[in-house]
């Protein structure tokens, strides 16, 4: 479990293709505190480190990357080169400051529009219909791995819909979310009381 606070960036360093994609993600952590077998969320993408080394502050870790994984992912995102947002498996006792993440991406969406306003940002993303029923204002949803507010939300013809976020300066700063540019793509994760919620509602019509 996550909770959408980014604690790091993360550099692709290379992508091998071992039957699974093999990433190797350069990053600030301790290597200590990486345990083989431990739960990194990569862009919300929750990944299994399979190998580490270097030294805190100039470390790295891999991870095997299916090709589910990949074709459910953002587009070029396990290209070398490639920024990442990161955070670590939440511990018990720890701050929950965003909310509850699992690092299982739903769906992948589409940046519309970003623009400027009074230092902060304005960014509207176009997610599939599957998901439209799930995002609602003052909900939260995870973009790139980023616990967010959903500002206000309006129904596509099509059945998908477009919800607008604002992003402070800080955040813009210290993720990926300042590189966002209308067609980026980016991974999207519902509020997992969302999740639930639909589900009982499906329930109760049926009944």
């Amino acid at each position: 479990m996550f909770t959408g606070i980014v604690t790091a960036i993360g550099t692709v360093q290379s992508a091998e293709q071992l039957g699974d994609l093999r990433v190797r993600i350069e990053c600030p952590y301790d290597p200590a505190d990486m345990a083989i077998g431990a739960s990194i969320a990569c862009s919300g993408a929750c990944m299994t480190v399979v190998d580490r080394g270097g030294e805190k502050g100039n470390s790295w870790f891999a991870v095997d990357v299916s090709g589910e994984s990949v074709s459910k992912t953002a587009r070029a995102m396990w290209d070398a080169g490639g920024k990442l947002n990161l955070e670590t498996a939440l511990k018990l006792g720890d701050e929950l400051g965003g909310h509850i993440v699992t690092g299982h991406v739903d769906a992948v969406g589409e940046v519309e529009d970003v623009a400027e306003t009074a230092g902060s940002h304005t960014v509207k993303i176009r997610a599939p219909r599957e998901l439209a029923a799930y995002i609602a204002p003052k909900g939260s949803i995870t973009v790139d791995g980023v616990s967010l507010t959903v500002n206000e939300v309006t129904d596509n013809d099509d059945g998908s819909c477009t919800f607008a976020l604002n992003i402070i300066p800080h955040t813009w700063e210290v993720t990926t979310l300042g590189r966002l540019a209308p067609d980026s793509q980016v991974n999207l994760e519902i509020d997992v009381l969302a999740r639930y919620l639909k589900r009982m509602e499906s329930l109760r019509n049926q009944a």
